[in-house]
């Protein structure tokens, strides 16, 4: 066994979670080598910037913990001073009012000179009286009060007859003036070092807003200045200070213009967090493209055959599409391709097109899905059409039989499957490929990079192509898929009708179910959506069972119920007795966010609308309006709404534009919902604002390109300062790709 396996420590382990997390087991240890590496190769110059916190004076391993709870989200992990100089402040307290006592307003935060007189200290066996300091200025007198006090510690801080300058919220209290808890306690000689503007950060358990600013001072009195990486005639014309400067002043605000997201430090700190991410993102596609590729050729007889068998017309989009896919499979490098689209504008049948052609070729293909429901329901919707034309095409997922298994791996090695279509199982080191050409990534933002390379290396020279089941907005196309080029689908499929999308409350649950029984006798079909009441599927579960319950004693065996903690032949029997069989309501959770196709079903039910995101509920809409049917949605809420959520329902009302749905959800909820990724182990933003900032963001991905082209190694002098660019904002991957190339 290799010193790997002895050797690393917990916390070392833990450390490489956030790189390892979706690469799968068999990559753990070459990624835990290839992180203790990268900290290997970083350079002395910023081992100040990455020392823990714990070597700073007054940061024990209590308050240690505390901080890497509140910056690395795991108190196993250690936190460094750069990840607490990128926390940003979100807030300021203005302490330079410094009005006399009979002037101070009620309500604001003042500073006052006062001169202590009496301190009032509480009887022992009574807690609840609080300990009060009498004190005074020229015009007032003053009550300081403090609850639960260590009184010893206040004689020393406040000895009668001292003067000192309190700072803190002034209040009324039976007309006299009063400050519960002052902030700020110091003498003549500290008040000209209170800081009268004060930044407000986020916190955690056992860490103080004064604690965390003081920890902030520590680490910017110890940052050595860096080499500049961003470019002079940029910096002169954004008018952006250098980076130990921005940082400072963000920390140290004159005030609230200086934390504006806005602000020329707040945005040269961004713009360095969306070259670091962009950068990144070119040395992925640099080095994919670096791996020889090859120049596909085929006739496009298997494509034309499948075209002539479909029952419907390609969409302008579709086509616009495809023709993109085949130029890049026709080059002598390997593809990396987004297909972006709406809900039903037909990116499964773009998939099987390339297929097709690399089919045609001579290789294999293969489709990843997120979950067996989808990859299966991928299964059926091609399998007809791949009869039809020879194409040989089979499913595999980790709920297979070993039996089953064992025959499909035979099989795809051999070649004789022409097209697999799986789950996170065709990562395994048991499937091997006879010759994969092309590997489809479905609903890619819920895997990584590292997975979507993983799948592509299972063949030489594999070529990418990515979809997305609902639209991104731009920002996030380039923060999350800047190493792709990006097909849209603008177009739905002609004879589709608009869905009829309508509010209600949940009080009129009663109306809904009347009209809901004269829609089955003309023989409607409906979801009926229960939603994550928390994080618990548990309970999740329960509400959709609850609702099942009751349906079935007004339409009993018309009824049907499906969840994610059925087994595969339980959801399959359920989603069969639904589309094919005499079931007319399906009810369900989120499962069935994507995928699910019955163009039968035209009435969409979601109850508790107000809990869900509205790409969420995009997405579950696009379940109905698939067929030539007039379709509705009922959104179902429980009042009172809050702004945000009557908001979402709004706009649900008013339009079907899912790139204009997710631009607003992009605003009211931001990035990590909107693509899912804030418990998917997905690199987030520290500094930078997708909306906001969007447009440094195509600003870095433009530049980040063109230093590649100049420079594919970052060999250079300005080179040299970008790598460093990419420890501090931990784009530590991009580094091991320099390094193997």
């Amino acid at each position: 066994m290799s010193a790997i396996d002895h050797g690393l420590s917990q916390n070392k382990r833990r450390t490489c979670i956030d790189v390892a997390a979706g690469v799968g087991h068999a990559c753990f240890k070459s990624v835990v080598i290839s992180r203790i590496n990268c900290r290997m190769m970083r350079p002395n110059r910023l081992n100040s910037y990455f020392a823990s916190l714990t070597t700073l004076k007054g940061v024990g391993p209590k308050i240690g913990q505390a901080f890497a709870r509140l910056l690395r989200g795991d108190v196993l992990l250690d936190a460094r001073r750069i990840d607490l100089l990128l926390h940003m402040p979100v807030a300021v307290i203005d302490r330079s009012l410094q009005p006399s006592l009979a002037e101070a307003p009620d309500g604001m935060i003042v500073t006052v000179k006062l001169t202590i007189d009496k301190h009032l200290v509480p009887p022992r066996h009574n807690k609840r009286v609080p300990y009060r300091i009498l004190a005074h200025d020229e015009t007032d007198e003053i009550t300081l009060t403090y609850f639960h006090a260590n009184g010893g510690y206040l004689e020393r801080q406040m000895p009668v007859g001292s003067v000192r300058y309190v700072s803190g919220r002034m209040e009324r209290f039976n007309g006299a003036p009063q400050i519960t808890h002052p902030d700020h306690v110091v003498d003549e000689d500290d008040f000209a070092l209170l800081p009268l503007i004060e930044p407000v950060y986020p916190l955690t358990a056992g860490l103080s807003g004064k604690l965390v600013h003081k920890t902030v001072q520590a680490c910017l009195e110890d940052m050595p200045p860096l080499p500049e990486w961003q470019d002079k005639a940029l910096m002169d014309r954004e008018g952006w200070p250098a980076f130990h400067e921005a940082l400072d002043r963000v920390h140290n605000p004159l005030g609230l213009a200086d934390l504006d997201l806005t602000s020329g430090a707040r945005r040269r700190l961004a713009y360095d967090e969306c070259l670091a991410s962009q950068l990144a993102l070119s040395l992925v596609r640099s080095n994919v493209k670096k791996a020889k590729g090859l120049a596909r050729q085929w006739q496009g007889k298997l494509k034309g055959a499948l075209i002539d068998a479909l029952p419907f017309t390609l969409t302008g989009s579709q086509q616009q599409a495809i023709a993109e896919i085949e130029a890049d499979l026709a080059l002598p490098e390997r593809m990396l391709r987004l297909v972006q689209g709406d809900v039903g504008s037909g990116k499964t049948m773009v998939a099987l097109m390339a297929a097709a052609d690399v089919i045609e070729s001579g290789s294999q293909a293969a489709m990843m899905a997120p979950t067996d429901l989808l990859a299966r329901q991928h299964y059926q919707s091609v399998k007809a059409l791949c009869d039809a034309v020879g194409i040989r095409v089979a499913v595999m997922t980790g709920k297979d039989s070993a039996g089953v298994k064992r025959q499909t791996l035979a099989a795809l090695e051999k070649g004789d499957i022409d097209f697999l279509i799986g789950t996170h199982a065709l990562f395994q080191q048991a499937v091997i490929f006879a010759d994969l050409g092309l590997a489809i990534v479905d609903e890619q933002h819920r895997f990584g990079v590292h997975q979507r390379l993983t799948l592509s290396d299972k063949g030489v020279a594999t070529d990418l192509l990515v979809m997305t089941a609902t639209p991104i907005p731009r920002t996030l196309v380039l923060t999350h898929y800047g190493d792709m080029d990006v097909s849209l689908l603008t177009e739905k499929p002609a004879g589709r009708k608009p869905i009829e999308t309508r509010t209600m409350s949940l009080d009129r649950l009663g109306e809904l179910v009347s009209r809901l029984t004269s829609a089955l006798e003309i023989g409607a079909k409906c979801y009926w959506v229960c939603p994550l009441v928390e994080e618990s599927e548990l309970l999740d579960v329960t509400a959709a069972e609850d609702r099942y319950e009751s349906l079935k004693q007004v339409f009993g065996g018309r009824v049907e119920l499906i969840h994610g903690r059925m087994s595969a032949e339980e959801k399959k029997s359920a989603m069969d007795h639904f589309k094919d069989g005499d079931a007319q309501i399906l009810v369900a959770t989120t499962v069935i966010e994507v995928g699910v196709d019955v163009p039968e079903a035209t009435i969409m039910v979601i109850e508790h609308a107000e809990r869900f995101g509205l790409a969420q509920l995009h997405q579950l809409r696009g379940r109905v309006g698939r067929g030539d049917k007039a379709s509705s949605c009922i959104l179902l809420f429980q009042g009172p709404l809050g702004a945000i959520a009557k908001e979402r329902l709004n706009m649900m009302r008013e339009t079907e534009d899912g790139f204009r749905i997710a631009e607003a959800d992009l605003r009211l909820r931001g990035e990590g919902d909107v693509l899912g990724t804030k418990q998917s182990g997905m690199p987030g933003f520290r500094v930078t604002d997708a909306e906001v900032h969007k447009d440094l963001m195509e600003m870095a991905r433009k530049e980040a390109r063109l230093l590649i082209e100049k420079d594919p190694g970052l060999e250079g002098k300005r080179g040299e300062a970008l790598r460093d660019l990419l420890y501090l904002f931990g784009r530590d991957e991009a580094i091991r790709l320099l390094k193997a190339g």
